[in-house]
């Protein structure tokens, strides 16, 4: 049998919103077959670069014909595009504000059109919810096997962000929480290519704010409950945790808070 299509929706709606239910319910009125899958609707109102990170951790691992939607938009309704734009990893539909930066910084788009074309569109267009009546749509239409380039004009260069980054010297990695995932663990823009060479033992000590641990572990389970602990995570960034409880409650920190690890 053919694959049912892939669309998965990356939102900052909030866990049981009825926006969410509102869009599912916009895509499956076009295309009933299609399947659906929450990447998540958790990240915070807004937050443009935390929706980036999302989509650069989760979408590669879906099959390379998924169409992703992600509406972090708080600049809904304004002259800001809708883009479609095709990646080695999937499709993606969204705004232009920057969500896409993070898979930008790995490969060029292979395609990429303004979506202008208002017969893919539900209708009428709420100003303040084009999620629901513009790029759910518009995803629904092209799982039908729509032609993304009937979706609007070549769109010439995607928005990019500023990234904090860490800094490395002599004996010492300055950087800072760039997010916080469901558990609490606190994540880094210390990557495990800037930890090359770093001793792992008690000779490195990583604080955040004033807490300091000391060791780079491999796994959680590496220290009791209740341990401030410090490892390498599965996107390769260094993560700051406390096992089986919240990094982020315990220690009362959150994305931008300064980390150093140093020897």
């Amino acid at each position: 049998m053919p694959a049912r299509p892939i669309i998965t929706l990356t939102t900052d709606f909030g866990q049981g919103s009825a926006y969410v239910a509102e869009m599912k319910g916009a895509i499956l009125s076009i295309n009933r077959q299609v399947q659906l899958v929450d990447i998540t609707h958790s990240v915070r109102p807004q937050e443009i670069r935390e929706g980036a990170q999302v989509l650069a951790q989760a979408t590669p691992t879906f099959p390379s014909d998924a169409i992703h939607v992600a509406v972090i938009d708080p600049g809904v309704g304004t002259n800001r595009d809708i883009v479609y734009a095709e990646f080695p990893w999937g499709r993606y539909i969204c705004p232009d504000n920057g969500l896409l930066d993070r898979l930008a910084s790995r490969a060029e788009a292979t395609m990429m059109v303004t979506v202008t074309a208002e017969r893919f569109f539900r209708h009428p267009v709420a100003p303040t919810f084009h999620g629901r009546d513009i790029m759910g749509p518009v995803a629904a239409h092209l799982s039908l096997g729509v032609d993304p380039a009937a979706l609007g004009p070549s769109h010439a260069t995607l928005k990019r962000l500023d990234w904090p980054g860490a800094i490395k010297l002599a004996n010492r990695i300055t950087g800072e929480i760039v997010s916080v995932d469901s558990f609490g663990n606190l994540v880094t823009n210390i990557t495990r290519e800037m930890l090359a060479g770093v001793p792992t033992d008690d000779s490195v000590a990583i604080r955040c704010d004033e807490h300091e641990t000391r060791s780079i572990f491999t796994t959680y389970a590496d220290q009791p409950p209740m341990t401030l602990v410090a490892l390498i995570g599965s996107n390769d960034q260094l993560e700051i945790a406390i096992v089986d409880d919240s990094a982020k409650i315990m220690l009362g920190v959150d994305v931008g808070t300064p980390v150093e690890v140093s020897w």
